[in-house]
């Protein structure tokens, strides 16, 4: 079994999963969030494709650990994923992801216009590397 990461954004949806032996998170795609049928069932096939058992949702906070607006909308799209899909959903702080993500892609000298395509998938990396490294050794999903 594997891990599924999202990265949740009003224009795009970053996409990242774990390799098997859920130790190393590699990017995969961005999806448009809109039209919402068309995002939860590429999600759907992505879960059945990859073998997944565990769907991560990065959960905006602000730097004081609060919740934003940006929360309660990633609160509603779980709640249609646990509708959607039949594996646990649990959500992850994904504080700073995105300013990794474009750090990442600044140092890796990638063009503005190509990074815009990547930094979402790149950020549900890092979350779901964050997730991994944090769990402990040996253990499930």
């Amino acid at each position: 079994m594997r891990i599924l990461a999202l990265d949740h954004g009003t224009k795009r949806v970053g996409v990242a999963i774990s390799d098997e032996t859920l130790s190393i998170a590699q990017p995969v795609e961005y999806i448009p969030a809109e039209p919402a049928s068309g995002l939860l069932e590429r999600i759907r096939q992505l879960v059945q494709e990859r073998e997944v058992g565990l769907v991560i949702v990065g959960m905006p906070r602000n730097m004081d650990g609060s919740y934003g607006p940006a929360a309660a909308a990633v609160q509603e799209f779980v709640q249609s994923l646990r509708s959607a899909l039949s594996v646990p959903i649990k959500t992850w702080d994904e504080r700073l992801t995105t300013v990794q993500a474009n750090r990442y892609l600044r140092e890796a000298k990638v063009r503005h216009k190509k990074s815009r395509e990547r930094v979402d998938k790149i950020a549900a990396a890092i979350l779901l590397q964050s997730y991994l490294d944090a769990r402990e050794p040996g253990a499930g999903l």
